[in-house]
């Protein structure tokens, strides 16, 4: 049976770290990651009065999808309704563009991941975190989910 396990990142080092020691343990298409996509959503009140404008936050959170485009599958750019632009890589990324209308929490659902967890998962990516999943059989399960704790994930769960 499958399972996924859910974690948030800090930082985009964080989460590449956590991606390529989860490939490192054989995990691959399995990999998900989602961020907010800064570079495109406008000013924001971490960077007005700034020179490079909302580039700043692109650079540091919308920037994530290039290191990890190399290490998850299927990257690409997509915008939910009452969060805005969101980069996805890996299997989420069709998962989230099949079900816009639902945003995150939506997407999550199809995964087993509760409505009210995935309605919280889906407001800290909105507040600039990053999201990391991995979806595969309960044997592997723990495997990924201690991976992602070491690599500095916060709120991990498996559903």
């Amino acid at each position: 049976m499958l399972k996924t396990v859910v974690g948030l990142f800090d930082s985009r080092d964080q989460a590449e770290k956590a991606v390529s020691a989860l490939r490192g343990r054989g995990f691959y298409e399995e990999i998900s990651v989602l961020a907010a996509d800064k570079s495109k959503a406008g000013d924001t009140e971490r960077n007005r009065g700034t020179a490079g404008g909302s580039v700043a936050s692109g650079v540091s959170t919308g920037g994530v999808l290039g290191g990890l485009a190399g290490l998850a599958m299927g990257a690409g750019a997509l915008v939910i309704p009452g969060i805005g632009p969101i980069l996805a890589a890996g299997p989420i990324a069709g998962l989230l563009s099949g079900a816009a209308t639902g945003g995150i929490a939506g997407g999550l659902i199809d995964w087993g991941i509760p409505s009210e967890r995935g309605r919280y998962y889906e407001g800290k990516v909105k507040e600039g975190k990053i999201l990391a999943s991995v979806r595969t059989d309960d044997t592997k399960i723990e495997d990924a989910a201690r991976i992602m704790r070491e690599n500095g994930a916060k709120d991990v769960e498996t559903h």
